[in-house]
């Protein structure tokens, strides 16, 4: 067997084992970026048009190259859709299998079609054959610069494409703020106290701002209800609660893939000492945190401006959390 003969092929294959390296060892490195538009845009097409048309008269060049982008963009959605049905679903590793499979497959099917084939197709570019490709000789003038223009544009859109690939914007910034149970789960809340009786739960955040953000977190026990008259909500009492606290957290990426880790988690142990419907608020605050009036009396804020938190908290405008605690006697 001539290897010569397969040399388009074989580059292929080693190309595409090469990318599945880069993605586990070396997964930023511009090399990766550039390699993987061609194994997702371009290898599945090419492969699949190859293994088809084996022989040289079936299709040129140019229909060649047009159907290996076109047929990679039909071509890997259906991979995609196929795995959207599978236990793995649409995940970097199973498409990355799948497209590496099909890959391979199809160009190792496509090399014993070419071995088998009168007259195969071998690409092989030379000056000679790239100027008969684009009939050069029996051009005119305009046709001559319209071609020059056309490949400074193509050389250009790759050049745009690669520096776009290679300087991604930033994803969207924002703050994950949760709360757990006490078992480190969205379940289990102590929502039913008595009074004085410690309730204990977990306070999460998870800083993707793409910045180092000072978080500044307040607690208040809240009675509140909604005055459907007016359609306003009405503040009857409004309590801080002990354990405020802040803390400095670096920007972390959004993780995918794998199983989710938190970033910052601490316990927050309260006890309320009325009875009655009770609302706990978590108001979470960035680089700064707002002044509040002096203490009432009676430790109530209700009738100062310190009401605003919560009813921007309640509005939606401030990140926050709430939790309906109902203590008894």
């Amino acid at each position: 067997m001539e290897w010569k003969k397969y040399w388009d092929l074989i580059i292929l294959i080693f190309l595409s084992l090469l990318l599945d390296l880069l993605i586990f060892y070396f997964p930023d490195t511009l090399m990766r970026k550039a390699l993987g538009l061609a194994f997702v845009l371009f290898f599945p097409g090419y492969t699949f048009i190859t293994a088809l048309f084996p022989e040289k008269k079936e299709l040129d060049n140019l229909e060649r190259l047009a159907l290996s982008f076109g047929l990679s963009i039909a071509i890997v959605p259906l991979i995609g859709l196929g795995l959207n049905y599978t236990p793995w679903g649409i995940r970097l590793n199973p498409i990355l299998a799948s497209l590496t499979v099909f890959n391979v497959a199809f160009a190792l099917i496509a090399i014993y079609r070419r071995d088998r084939a009168v007259e195969p197709w071998i690409p092989w570019i030379t000056m000679d054959r790239l100027k008969e490709e684009l009939e050069w000789e029996g051009s005119s003038k305009l046709d001559k610069a319209l071609t020059v223009i056309l490949i400074i544009a193509i050389i250009t859109s790759i050049g745009v494409l690669t520096y776009v690939i290679s300087h991604p914007k930033p994803g969207e910034a924002f703050t994950e703020f949760y709360i757990l149970g006490p078992g480190g789960k969205a379940a289990n809340y102590p929502t039913q106290l008595r009074v004085g009786q410690n309730g204990t739960v977990i306070i999460g955040i998870a800083n993707h701002e793409h910045r180092n953000v000072t978080y500044y977190v307040q607690v208040w026990l809240v009675n509140l209800t909604w005055d459907s008259s007016t359609n306003t909500t009405v503040i009857h009492g409004m309590y801080p609660m002990p354990g405020w606290f802040n803390v400095t957290l670096p920007p972390v990426p959004v993780n995918i893939e794998g199983n989710w880790t938190p970033q910052f988690q601490t316990n927050y142990t309260f006890s309320i000492n009325k009875p009655g419907k009770w609302q706990v608020w978590f108001l979470l605050f960035k680089d700064s945190e707002p002044k509040l009036p002096p203490a009432p009396p009676d430790g109530n804020y209700a009738e100062t401006d310190a009401k605003n938190l919560i009813l921007q908290a309640v509005n939606g405008t401030i990140q926050s959390l709430k939790l309906n605690v109902e203590v008894r006697k």
